[in-house]
């Protein structure tokens, strides 16, 4: 790598890495959360599904903006907010003004994760992006595995409230790298974001959302619960109905004819559905259920980590040589392996016998994954269009964790105990196998001698 491109690379992992850190650093405190605002299981799932709403409906906007007005100043505009809400959120005297700030901070990292990415794929080429990807995304998914265990820490040392403050270091050395590199915006002329499709996601997205978690305390049959689900759905179908014909979309429809593209983002729905799914479920048993500290509980994922880091670029790099189809396939079915090995959990538990193997397993599988799933989809666009690209799969991967984490309580049976537990495991393995086989069956690997950039 050349300076310029190393320089581009910290700030893309350091952008980035505040977002996916904070998606999971807040699932090993929602115990502490809930005992000190109250609300129980329905606040937990509001502190996580109140970020995910923003964050999955708004990064499209965020994809749109950066390829239109500039990668560095929407990453700039994230940082400064996501700094401010975290703020917010740490010294929340309430669980409605924690789940507002929540709310406030996924907006704000919305703005993050495309505009960093996209400056990977503007500035690497070839093989050199595919070992690019892989080190940003064994950097940052290693963020999402890490921060229960960084969670964990602060909330059994200090409190829950500096678990959200710890994300002021990194954007702090972001903003100063951003100032020193001095990269310059080029500003698309006659752009334009569609503000009121966003708005139709945004509340679509959160009347269905709305529905599921809080139908288990009404039911089906209350209107409390079927209108906000009748009115969203609604909303949401017109949201895609008037993309066909906006001037500008947020969602280009016509990215979804591209088939590694379409397929992938697929794949990408049932792996990080499950992901969500099994991150939070983990640790919050871990400490409920099985009665380990919340620094243990977020240890229990530690060699998940280690695997990730160790062996992500490597696969990154091997699979823009090979292509992504096999690791993409082997990939998620190796995690599902790992999630059904949590079933050996009971009342008489054993961290090393019952979890450890799972989290081993678990760590192989997704270091062959990851990085291959984002190369494949962003190497099946231009790279004029990445931003937008990025947007769109990492919305993909939020929404699909909105999605579980919204069902949680319906899975677990309302309750997380053993039971509770070994169901979630179930659902979790189904939805890793769902998504290798149809990255066996819909991925195409691309011609293995291009140093070009992706068209």
């Amino acid at each position: 790598m050349s300076t310029t491109q190393r320089f581009v690379l910290w700030i893309a992992v350091l952008g980035s890495f505040v977002a996916f850190l904070d998606g999971t650093i807040v699932n090993v405190a929602l115990p502490a959360i809930s005992d000190e605002l109250g609300g129980g299981i329905t606040t937990q799932q509001w502190v996580v599904d109140a970020y995910l709403i923003t964050l999955g409906a708004l990064i499209l906007v965020a994809g749109s903006v950066s390829d239109a007005y500039g990668r560095v100043l929407v990453l700039r505009i994230g940082l400064i907010g996501f700094g401010v809400a975290s703020v917010a959120i740490a010294a929340a005297p309430t669980a409605e003004f924690l789940i507002i700030a929540r709310g406030v901070q996924g907006a704000a990292g919305a703005f993050l994760v495309p505009s960093s990415l996209a400056l990977i794929t503007s500035n690497f080429s070839g093989r050199a992006q595919g070992r690019a990807i892989g080190i940003w995304t064994a950097m940052t998914t290693s963020a999402m595995i890490v921060g229960p265990l960084i969670g964990g820490l602060l909330v059994d040392l200090w409190s829950w409230r500096l678990a959200f403050l710890i994300n002021v270091i990194p954007i702090g050395v972001t903003l100063v790298l951003l100032a020193r590199g001095g990269f310059r915006d080029t500003r698309k002329p006659g752009a334009a974001i569609d503000w009121l499709g966003a708005a139709m996601c945004t509340l679509g997205l959160g009347g269905m959302v709305y529905a599921l978690i809080e139908q288990p305390n009404f039911g089906w049959s209350s209107p409390t619960i079927w209108l906000p689900l009748v009115v969203g759905a609604a909303l949401f179908v017109l949201f895609i109905l008037r993309q066909r014909t906006v001037r500008n979309p947020i969602l280009p429809l016509d990215l979804f004819g591209v088939r590694n593209f379409w397929t992938g983002n697929v794949a990408t729905t049932f792996i990080y559905g499950a992901l969500a799914l099994n991150g939070l479920v983990v640790v919050v048993y871990l400490q409920e259920g099985a009665g380990l500290a919340a620094t243990l509980a977020g240890l229990a994922s530690l060699p998940t980590t280690i695997l990730l880091i160790l062996f992500s670029s490597r696969v990154g790099a091997l699979s823009g040589k090979w292509g992504p189809r096999l690791f993409m396939t082997v990939g998620p079915i190796t995690m599902g392996v790992g999630a059904l090995l949590l079933l050996t959990v009971g009342e008489d538990f054993s961290y090393w016998w019952q979890v450890f193997p799972s989290m081993v397993v678990m760590g192989i599988g997704l270091a062959l994954t990851v990085a291959p799933l984002t190369s494949a989809i962003l190497g099946a666009i231009g790279p004029d269009r990445s931003g937008i690209a990025s947007a769109v799969n990492n919305a993909v991967a939020r929404v699909a964790g909105l999605i579980a984490i919204a069902l949680l309580a319906t899975i677990v049976g309302g309750t997380l105990d053993l039971d509770g537990f070994h169901r979630a495991a179930i659902v979790t393995a189904a939805l890793m196998f769902a998504g290798g086989i149809t990255s066996f069956l819909g991925i195409r690997n691309p011609p293995a001698d291009s140093e070009a950039p992706p068209g």
